[in-house]
């Protein structure tokens, strides 16, 4: 029995430890945290207002079964006086869970404490500090104008923005960071200050009938998600649970570049054409919103747009419920808008989340769509800026179209109707120059690049100019105050803008006074003195030449 004994205790204990092992091999990750610890950098003594703080929280031995599941970065970040708080909440930032990030953006100068946590399971670790935000006069986000609500203005300096946006997509398709500078580089000097770019949508069919192809250069297989074999258009494999972390690390170079530049970035959320999503209102399609927000809200430059076509793959009652859980997820409330196929569906107009429209209509009637459209906004009683961002790309045909119907001058001349009735627009740059294909020296709307041969946007520039040369918010649409067949902005009795499509003479009624005034080629930029105009009403001289102009007249 001495003998045996020692035997049956071992195997009474090696069957212990089996069953013991079991149990632990069915409890969740989360329970077992036993990660060695966590180390916190320190944020800058000083960043300036609408930059933001990074912490990062490094894990020794991490041991989360998956990271962007079981293990969480928070804090808290206050002004010092203790007056506003503001809680955040970081991001997973690499695939092992190894490196957690959380990022702050002061909207105003002052001295601010923060505190962070990082919690997996039972395990927490916390870090505090302090900083300073600068006052050094970065434009910070776009936000409604308070006073003139059918415009925008930049939060940090209270400047006003003249939305001029474009569409380059898949402008992260490309592997080279170089390629993504560059074009934004361009773009801005064009004078465009707004890009629609995706993060989740894919599109490896068709391409729109462009040419361009999947290449060493670039790709729209962009892969959100871990996949399985992202290369593959239909079945990528994705896993809704965890992120590539690549890819999103790439997609903040490219806001941190656009930023320094004042280019507003549209974060577009889905693709109706990809139709590769995670479940409608489920925890994965959530997940995914939230690492969004967590990860790009503290940039100034962003605003967020649900998915393009959405009407094609949600419902209104989706598109409201998103667009209010990505307002309330967001710390600062950038603003958010919709992105139907149809001009009035899924515009949650009265909503607080809804920041401005943007849908899609193709048609050559822009100006009275946007007068209609700034009607509907009245009668919800809450006015918000209306922009169409999707009227037509150049040189990119429709199939119920003629050749010509989306040509440069054609889209520019649609974009002053847009402009002439108190809205704005984006439009989209010819992708024929090829990508992938010869000359390969373009993808325009399609990933942003371009050359020095596509000059679209050089006659946009022109109506910016003009249009920025003055106080163009104070202006609301008078048509009436023309003769038919012509446009009015109009502040009465100080500032008319009077725009002619077709060549003639216009008449204007003008409330008595001394008006300077001048002719403004809408194609060339050109400027051409008029006479003071003291008659009321006045006729204009006929055009200077066959192309559209505009008419300045300002109260001396």
């Amino acid at each position: 029995m001495q003998i045996n004994l020692p035997r049956l205790i071992v195997a009474i204990d090696s069957t212990a430890i089996v069953v013991f092992a079991l149990v632990l091999s069915c409890l969740p990750a989360r329970i077992l945290a036993d990660p060695q610890g966590v180390d916190f950098s320190q944020p800058a003594a000083s960043v300036e207002a609408y930059d933001y703080v990074e912490i990062v929280a490094t894990v020794d031995r991490p041991d989360a079964a998956n990271p962007f599941t079981d293990a969480s970065l928070s804090g808290s970040f206050q002004t010092r006086d203790g007056k506003k708080t503001w809680n955040i909440e970081g991001f997973c930032d690499s695939a092992d869970g190894g490196i957690f990030r959380i990022r702050f953006m002061p909207t105003q100068p002052g001295d601010y404490s923060y505190a962070v946590t990082y919690k997996q399971g039972s395990f927490r670790q916390t870090a505090k500090g302090e900083f300073e935000a600068t006052d050094r006069h970065r434009r910070g986000m776009i936000a409604i104008d308070p006073q003139y609500p059918w415009h925008f203005v930049w939060t940090g300096t209270g400047e006003h923005y003249f939305f001029n946006g474009t569409t380059a997509y898949w402008l992260v398709g490309w592997r080279d960071d170089h390629v993504i500078q560059f074009s934004i580089d361009r773009l801005h000097r064009l004078k465009i200050n707004r890009l629609r770019v995706t993060i989740a949508g894919r599109e490896a069919s068709t391409f729109f009938g462009e040419p361009l192809m999947i290449g060493p250069s670039w790709t729209p297989l962009i892969a959100a998600w871990k996949a399985q074999d992202a290369d593959d258009p239909t079945h990528p494999g994705f896993d809704y649970t965890r992120f590539n972390v690549a890819y999103w690390q790439k997609f903040d170079r490219m806001l941190r570049y656009a930023r320094d530049r004042d280019m507003i970035i549209s974060l577009v959320m889905y693709m109706g054409d990809s139709k590769i999503h995670p479940d409608a209102g489920g925890e994965d399609e959530r997940r995914y919103f939230r690492y969004a927000v967590n990860r790009f809200s503290a940039f100034s430059n962003i605003t967020w747009d649900l998915g393009d076509d959405l009407d094609s793959y949600r419902d209104e009652k989706w598109t409201h419920e998103t667009g209010m859980l990505i307002w309330g997820l967001d710390p600062y409330t950038h603003l958010a808008t919709s992105h139907p196929a149809k001009s009035n569906d899924h515009q949650d107009r009265a909503s607080p989340w809804f920041g401005f429209t943007s849908y899609q209509d193709w048609s050559r009637k822009q100006h009275a769509l946007m007068l209609e459209s700034r009607q509907l906004q009245e009668k919800t009683g809450r006015i918000i800026p209306q922009t169409n961002e999707e009227y037509g790309y150049e040189d990119h045909y429709p199939h119920w179209a003629a050749p010509g119907s989306d040509s440069s001058d054609v889209l520019r001349r649609t974009a002053w109707d847009i402009v002439m009735a108190g809205g704005y627009q984006t439009a989209g740059e010819t992708a024929r120059r090829g990508t992938n294909i010869w000359p390969d020296m373009g993808g325009g709307w399609m990933n942003g690049r371009g050359d020095d041969t596509m000059t679209m946007f050089v006659g946009y520039g022109h109506m910016v100019d003009f249009f920025t040369s003055f106080e163009w918010w104070k202006m609301n649409p008078h048509d009436e105050l023309v003769s038919t067949g012509n446009y009015c902005l109009a502040d009465p009795g100080k500032t008319y803008v009077v725009y002619l499509p077709h060549p003639g003479p216009v008449t204007v009624q003008l409330q008595k006074g001394n008006y300077t005034a001048y002719w403004f080629s809408a194609s060339t930029g050109e400027r051409i003195d008029l006479p003071d105009v003291t008659d009321t009403p006045w006729t204009s001289p006929a055009t200077p030449d066959q192309n559209d102009w505009a008419i300045l007249l300002q109260a001396k």
